[in-house]
């Protein structure tokens, strides 16, 4: 059990650099605009303070931390030059060194909110009661 519980913390561990790196590599002049476009959706996710799918929902909570994330990360990577995904890592190495963690986005925390508010308007509006509704 102890050889399982280490691995996923290396894998964690694994994770956390290479949203790290992609944040680096999103600065680096050499990245494409494809794959800056997506490495700027994953890294906003990645380093969000607020989850899209909130832990506290059974099962969905876990799936994006799970499964969509690492997925994101993984094809993010696929689509960063090798050089720059090199920097970059050696940038993430540098900093989780020195102590500092994970940095964290704002901006994605807004924009995490910003569609909350619009799932929230599009389902008032779509179940709304018939009181008010035009007549």
């Amino acid at each position: 059990m102890a050889g399982w519980i280490d691995r996923l913390r290396t894998w964690a561990r694994g994770l956390k650099r290479e949203s790290v790196a992609l944040w680096f590599a999103c600065q680096d002049p050499g990245m494409p605009w494809t794959a800056k476009a997506l490495a700027l959706f994953t890294v906003g996710y990645a380093l969000s303070p607020i989850d899209l799918i909130p832990d506290f929902i059974p099962v969905l909570g876990f799936v994006d931390d799970a499964i969509l994330l690492p997925a994101l990360i993984w094809l993010t990577l696929r689509l960063v030059p090798p050089p720059v995904i090199e920097r970059a890592r050696a940038r993430a190495d540098e900093w989780l060194a020195q102590g500092r963690d994970k940095p964290s986005s704002r901006a994605a925390a807004v924009v995490i909110i910003v569609v909350w508010l619009a799932a929230a308007v599009a389902l008032a509006w779509a179940v709304k009661p018939r009181w008010l509704a035009p007549r």
